[in-house]
């Protein structure tokens, strides 16, 4: 029987396909001896995913990635996917929190609130923690999704919590932020209000956890630094706009950026600001990930930044076609991160250099956690994406 040119060039790329396991969105760069990483740990059990909320994940992110599967939600996925004990975790704006399973990405319970979950949750001890905007910060059973107990605040909750260790030494607090320019603590067991603390506007980000001191940027400004003992303000830094984002802290340094387009490093032995970035033409909504003498973060101006940890020089830049509100996270010698312009990126830390991108055809604003063999991420089409090894 003879062929067309049209069938033969068909059944040649169908199995280019079957070879490669490409799938629609997929862009491999250098198919060629890639090579396979082991990804991530065991966990990411909080944003970020410790405590200093540094944004580096164990082991290495192969060449590039395939999707492994996706789950759908009712609407938009802002929430930053956590990864605990074979389960994923994640709030969507349909106002449920979701636990899929990691291998087979179906669902295992679902938790309803009133209004969107935007934050991203925290796994700890067989608890799930998180806050929606609602106004309510409530306590599940990992396992079964059941209600713990919950705590009403003022305000929407929109950051990620963190935990403390009780002044008992035994005991764990957990700390949320919240639009009602308070950031709490709980007692994990009971949630009971252990103290609060009172910002001058928006807490819109998580806090940072460093030797028993929690630290966040506000709109008001202003970077706080407060007692995890009883939440009496330690010391402040003025940063001379609002901070939308997470703070990172490492290394006695605190790294966030702000809206006025300005990345600041600053000092928390001095309580000042070490260096700025300010060659940025947009703002910063993303939170950075603290590398081996470097920091990343990204930009409203579409760009993603490569800092010198020591001065602010930058020490290369990658470009993408929309906004980086989503975090970037370090995994061995590769960067993962989203984009409004629909994609999940992979960048080499060593130049900035593409390696690999997805593309989801909507806004990518969720930043990915990091674990159990598996990128995961949220986007603004209601899918929770999966990604893996080839």
């Amino acid at each position: 029987m003879r062929l067309s040119m049209q069938v033969i060039v068909a059944a040649l790329l169908a199995a280019a396909v079957a070879v490669t396991g490409c799938r629609k969105g997929d862009t491999p760069v250098e198919e060629q001896g890639e090579s396979v990483g082991v990804i991530g740990g065991a966990a990411w059990p909080i944003f970020r995913g410790n405590q200093g909320l540094t944004g580096v994940a164990e082991g290495q992110l192969p060449d590039s990635l395939r999707l492994k599967w996706r789950f759908k939600t009712g609407d938009s996925v802002r929430s930053s996917p956590v990864v605990s004990d074979g389960v994923v975790y994640f709030g969507s704006d349909d106002g449920r929190v979701y636990a899929v399973s990691v291998e087979t990405g179906k669902i295992i319970w679902d938790f309803e609130t009133k209004d969107g979950v935007e934050a991203s949750p925290l796994v700890l001890d067989g608890v799930v923690y998180v806050g929606s905007r609602d106004t309510f910060f409530y306590a599940l059973d990992a396992r079964t999704g059941e209600l713990k107990w919950k705590y009403e605040t003022d305000g929407e909750i929109t950051g990620s919590a963190n935990w403390t260790q009780a002044t008992d030494g035994e005991g764990v607090w957990i700390v949320v932020g919240g639009h009602d320019y308070r950031l709490y603590c709980f007692d994990s067991g009971d949630g009971r209000l252990v103290w609060r603390y009172k910002a001058d506007n928006f807490i819109n980000g998580g806090a940072a956890v460093f030797e028993g001191r929690v630290y966040f940027g506000g709109c008001d400004a202003v970077i706080h630094e407060v007692s995890g003992a009883d939440g009496s303000g330690l010391g402040q830094i003025e940063t001379g706009s609002y901070i939308a984002a997470s703070a990172a802290v490492a290394g006695g340094r605190v790294y966030v950026g702000n809206y006025d387009n300005v990345f600041i490093c600053g000092d928390l032995g001095e309580r000042k600001i070490a260096w700025e970035f300010s060659d940025s033409e947009g703002a910063f909504f993303s939170s950075p990930a603290v590398g081996e003498g470097v920091v990343l973060v990204g930009c409203r101006d579409g760009r993603l930044y490569c800092l010198d940890r020591a001065d602010g020089g930058v020490v290369w830049t990658f470009g993408a076609k929309g906004d980086i509100d989503s975090s970037p996270v370090i995994c061995g010698e590769k960067a993962v991160f989203g984009s409004s312009d629909g994609r999940l990126y992979v960048v080499r830390m060593e130049d900035g250099g593409l390696a690999w991108s997805y593309d989801t055809g909507q806004a990518i604003v969720s930043s990915p956690g990091v674990a159990g063999g598996l990128v995961v991420v949220g986007c603004d089409d209601g899918f929770l994406y999966a990604f893996g090894n080839r």
